[in-house]
């Protein structure tokens, strides 16, 4: 019998469309669309359906709109398959995605935890469009030689890696000038391919600082449980039963790099042979096999 673990994305697997035949199928999937316009204060429903594409793709907008597009899909999955939501034994969710991962586990509230994905999107943009930063992937590579990389290009600035998401796919991230050094020298150490991402600025660097006090202020006075099942938290790749220690890891994951190919490798070692990608979006599973091709792996699409 397989051991079946649902995975949430993150920022960047936005698109125009998404949630749309989720909201026409399922009458729950689109009450949750109408509920997050009320929390929200505009009109979730009609950005994720029609746009346009350069205010869904701004992290003020795409944070909770990719949240709430995952719930969705939930939802929908409960009316269609819920022998596979009452399987799943485990879940995590990239960066913005363990938000959605703690509302499934029971962590969190889905009113609570649109509120504090609301206040991390704007403060992450906020804190973005303070400093001229950005990301850059580096494809071919080992970690080792990636943050030889960041020691060489950084200079006087800001270069962190960011995201650990697959053998061969690093993400940096830190200051402009700093990542328009990467490319060159990347290259020279054998990269197949260096790709600037279209992102707002640096995350999960020390440049999103100005984020975590409010954050932290946002994750105060939202009653947190433990989770009915376990969430590997994107910071140390393991999971967590303390409310007070998720509340900790979710305020730090922000500056912290995302390791999420550890987090894979960690419910793989754990048994789970079956993945369910919940949301808009395939990125997650480009990247399992990369990580394990054997894995067992299904789409439920937004």
């Amino acid at each position: 019998m397989s051991k079946i673990a649902f995975l949430f994305p993150g920022q960047g697997a936005q698109y125009v469309g998404m949630g749309k035949q989720l909201a026409a199928s399922s009458p729950k999937a689109a009450e949750l669309f109408q509920r997050a316009a009320e929390i929200l204060g505009y009109d979730l429903a009609e950005l994720c359906f029609n746009g346009p594409a350069a205010r869904l793709d701004s992290t003020v907008y795409s944070q909770p709109a990719l949240f709430v597009t995952s719930i969705a899909a939930l939802e929908s999955m409960r009316e269609e398959n819920p022998d596979a939501l009452l399987s799943c034994e485990g879940t995590a969710g990239l960066s913005l995605g363990e938000y959605t991962a703690m509302v499934f586990a029971g962590v969190m509230q889905f009113e609570d935890a649109l509120k504090v994905v609301q206040i991390r999107g704007a403060a992450m943009q906020e804190a973005a469009d303070a400093v001229p930063s950005g990301m850059v992937s580096v494809l071919g590579l080992e970690r080792d030689q990636v943050a030889a990389i960041c020691g060489e290009a950084r200079e006087n600035d800001i270069l962190e890696i960011a995201n650990l998401l697959c053998p061969g796919n690093i993400v940096v991230s830190g200051s402009n000038d700093a990542c328009e050094r990467v490319p060159a020298i990347a290259e020279k150490a054998g990269a197949m391919k260096v790709v600037p991402l279209a992102v707002a600025g640096a995350f999960h660097t020390q440049i999103m600082q100005p984020a975590v006090d409010k954050l932290a202020a946002a994750l105060a006075d939202v009653p947190m449980s433990a989770p009915r099942i376990p969430v590997v938290s994107n910071v140390d790749a393991v999971p967590h039963d303390d409310p007070e220690e998720i509340r900790q890891l979710l305020i730090q994951q922000v500056c912290s790099p995302v390791r999420w190919e550890d987090s894979m490798r960690y419910l793989i070692d754990a048994g789970f042979d079956e993945f369910y990608e919940i949301g808009a979006g395939r990125v997650l599973r480009s990247l399992m096999k990369r990580i394990d091709r054997k894995a067992g792996f299904n789409n439920i699409s937004a």
